[in-house]
């Protein structure tokens, strides 16, 4: 395990040390300033808001806000982040159980009537927001039937001191619930604020039903996770973290959830939704309040990144000359698709994007393009299309889809997918020469730049004022 991951605290340390790291003055609101200071950091620096307005908890934003922290987290370089997580969710690591005693979240315990989440510095992101919500909480759940553990993140909104309401997406939590309620029975769940990097990285796995993405935190490490037993239920939390919340998900209660702008920068509206009833909250000594703000760029790509990883799968088992996808941050790292082939039969283009709209409900936009474009770079995609596409022959739309329930642009999720043939036709190939120089890459065009070493002397002659004739 890299030594600079095994907490949240040694990964802002790591930070701090590489300079990537701010610490803000006290008394910056948890209700819009925090988002607005993120937002203008994102990407560059991690955030640490000491003292919060009107809170003793101190607060952590951005800080896996961008690609390259989140591979320098899991120990690669950028080119080599989908490999490894594919790795690690073909191999995971069962976790290692602590005694409570040593387990950092299990230094203060707090129960029953004592119980008071509005001391923590819960932020309100949005103008509309119905309130404060959680946003960065790794919901815990035990399914009922097998006996295994889900791990993934939830939207929670603050109702009072012991109660949040939660949305479930149509995925493993609400299918667990689900059945749970069907029987009548309570859900146990926990809820995990500030956990390792690596582990917040393992909740947005797309991994098979039944996989535990504890399991999965382990092989990113590289060793068994340490978990500890919570201390209302049997469901097992990262022992690291900063804040544990435990409650209970009652069957046939529902109360008024939302509106919440979401990571599509729109509204979901109010809607009755399960609620949970807070039973106990541990902490470290000291705790840090973990925030990921709604819709910023750290939210996008703690999602996008895994989903990236299991669509190239995928698509690599219909399309292997798929070399490499992304879900960029202009698409809300769901909604577009773009995927890098190499060379390949002549209407292969065709197939390759119709499989990769079809890999899954929130795709809406896909383009591919040859292995000469960088999909890193937007303007070397937007070249591609404009210069290689043509809308007779490489447009690809399919109607009436299933689409994504929160796009607002559905009518209830039902949708229209568009496909977009950014590669060279194979058969004009020879019209396509691309021209460039050298070939030299950046550094090596600087290494023939040198600058001189009187550069104040030569400026002033060459820029200087002729003297009068």
């Amino acid at each position: 395990m890299l030594a600079h991951v095994e907490s949240l605290r040694a990964w802002l340390r790591h930070l701090h040390e590489t300079r990537r790291l701010m610490v803000l003055q006290d008394g910056v609101s948890p209700k819009f300033e925090v988002g607005e200071v993120v937002s203008a950091f994102q990407g560059d620096h991690a955030v640490i808001f000491p003292k919060p307005a009107g809170f003793d908890v101190p607060m952590v934003a951005g800080v896996l806000g961008n690609r390259r922290w989140i591979a320098e987290a899991a120990g690669v370089e950028p080119h080599e982040l989908l490999a490894r997580v594919a790795e690690t969710i073909e191999a995971p690591i069962p976790w290692h159980e602590v005694d409570t005693g040593s387990a950092p979240t299990r230094e203060v315990v707090i129960e029953g009537p004592d119980v008071d989440l509005t001391t923590l510095p819960v932020p309100t992101r949005s103008e509309r927001d119905a309130g404060p919500f959680i946003d960065s909480g790794l919901v815990g759940a035990i399914d009922l039937d097998t006996g295994t553990q889900n791990l993934s993140i939830q939207r929670l909104q603050l109702f009072s001191r012991n109660r949040l309401g939660i949305l479930m997406l149509p995925r493993d939590l609400a299918a667990i619930f689900s059945r749970a309620e069907s029987q009548g029975r309570e859900l146990p769940v926990t809820i995990s604020i500030g956990a390792d990097p690596l582990t917040e990285l393992s909740s947005q796995a797309v991994a098979g039903r039944g996989q535990q993405e504890l399991e999965i935190a382990g092989a990113l490490h590289g060793r068994p996770l340490e978990v500890v037993k919570a201390i209302t239920s049997d469901v097992r939390v990262p022992a690291n973290c900063e804040i544990t919340i435990e409650g209970r998900i009652r069957p046939y209660r529902r109360a008024l959830e939302g509106p919440f702008g979401e990571f599509s920068r729109y509204y979901q509206p109010r809607a009755l939704r399960p609620y949970i009833e807070v039973d106990a909250v541990t902490t470290r000594r000291n705790p840090l309040y973990r925030t990921i703000l709604s819709y910023s760029a750290e939210h996008l790509l703690l999602g996008g990144v895994m989903r990236e990883s299991t669509l190239l799968q995928r698509l690599k088992v219909v399309f292997p000359e798929a070399l490499d996808l992304r879900l960029p941050l202009g698409g809300s790292c769901r909604y577009l698709a773009i995927a890098k082939i190499g060379p390949h039969h002549p209407g292969a283009a065709k197939n390759c994007l119709l499989t990769l709209l079809g890999l899954h409900n929130d795709i809406k936009q896909a383009v591919v393009v040859d292995d000469d474009v960088d999909i890193d770079d937007e303007e070397e995609v937007h070249w591609a299309v404009t210069t290689r596409f043509q809308a007779d022959r490489d447009l690809v739309v399919a109607s009436n889809t299933l689409g994504s329930p929160i796009d607002p642009s559905t009518d209830e999720g039902v949708g229209a997918k568009l496909g977009l043939d950014a590669t060279v036709p194979i058969k004009r190939r020879s019209r396509f020469v691309v021209a460039f120089s050298t070939g030299r890459d950046d550094r090596g065009a600087r290494e023939i730049a040198r600058f001189g070493s009187d550069r104040e002397a030569a400026i002033e002659e060459l820029l200087g004022e002729s003297p009068p004739a």
